[in-house]
């Protein structure tokens, strides 16, 4: 689980492009007002299918990635943000990020290591999708060198970047965010810091605000991950077992427990059995109204409904209009300008 803190950027990003929320979250399940929930937790898949979204609508704006890593400082990152800037310096920085990385956004996978004065970071891009690798690698890289520079914006300890991507006819805007220009079609995403200057003292460090964050940190990777385990085994098992979804009965004895302890387990993270169902099946929906040809009474069928009416109706009651609106708001948002 993670913040649904990055969505919300990348979602006004896409407003800023003429992009409609709705076309935004398109198949994410995740409903509009939760961008406005500080508090609000989305999995990784929700936020990959809101960029994917992102650069299918947007494919033709170059360096996407680029723009969309600029707006990430270190605020977005709330807490972890704070353990950031109150480190005593910007290698430490680093590595209070590594040890809390499940705080962050990222899809890539950061390997650091210190090598003859110097400190490297791989972003590794392993398990990514080809089609949304750049603009994931071109974020993640970006928002690194946005943070550091909002922690220490005298000095550029960057020295040299490289990329596994083609080189872009864009090349030289990138000179110009990163202040380096970097190597394309290499063998593997690296960022190359000056080691000297990552052990400079931040202005703002601050050892008792430091260890106050990192407690934090470290709390909040446990609620999320104990989150993470009980939701997403219920939403993993909800949709593997559609149009036949297990009752709630059922469902707990899966999970080896009783209806009483799912039920118990699921208020504690402010939602139940009835709320997952229901988020599952909207999602399914909105994915087969969007994506496929299949009819509304297909679609119904599909999700469980013995009478497209049923369907129809629910449909509504979750999003306040019809399949049938839906899809064809979907489709002009496909086929509407640019």
């Amino acid at each position: 689980m993670r913040s649904v803190t990055s969505m919300r950027v990348l979602a006004e990003l896409a407003a800023d492009h003429g992009m409609s929320l709705g076309a935004c979250l398109a198949g994410t399940g995740v409903p509009e007002k939760s961008l406005a929930d500080p508090a609000a937790l989305v999995t990784a898949n929700q936020e990959l299918r809101l960029i994917r979204n992102l650069v299918e609508y947007l494919g033709e704006c170059p360096s996407l990635g680029l723009e969309a890593g600029r707006r990430y400082h270190f605020t977005a990152f709330g807490t972890l943000g704070l353990a950031m800037i109150s480190s005593p310096t910007m290698r430490s920085a680093l590595d209070v990020t590594m040890r809390y990385f499940g705080l962050t956004f990222a899809f890539t996978r950061f390997q650091v290591a210190d090598r003859d004065g110097e400190t490297q970071i791989v972003l590794d891009d392993a398990g990514i999708p080809k089609e949304l690798r750049r603009f994931i690698v071109e974020r993640d890289a970006c928002a690194l060198i946005t943070i550091q520079r909002d922690l220490f914006a005298q000095q550029a300890p960057l020295q040299r970047l490289a990329f596994s991507f083609d080189r872009p006819a864009q090349a030289p805007e990138y000179k110009a965010v990163f202040g380096v220009s970097p190597l394309f079609a290499a063998p593997a995403n690296l960022a190359v810091f000056d080691g000297r200057l990552l052990q400079l003292p931040l202005p703002q460090a601050n050892e008792l605000a430091q260890r106050a964050a990192e407690e934090q940190c470290r709390r909040l990777i446990g609620e999320r991950s104990a989150q993470a385990g009980i939701v997403a085994q219920v939403r993993e098992r909800l949709a593997a077992s559609a149009p036949r979804m297990p009752d709630m009965d059922t469902l707990a004895d899966q999970l080896c427990m009783t209806t009483r302890t799912l039920r118990r387990r699921l208020l504690s993270e402010n939602t139940s059995f009835i709320v997952l169902r229901d988020e599952v099946l909207l999602n399914m929906a909105r994915e087969l109204l969007a994506t496929s040809c299949l009819s509304i009474e297909q679609i119904g069928e599909r999700l469980g409904y013995a009478e497209s009416t049923c369907f129809i109706n629910a449909f509504k009651r979750w999003t306040g209009q019809t399949p049938h609106a839906y899809r064809l708001m979907m489709r002009a948002e496909r086929l509407g300008p640019r």
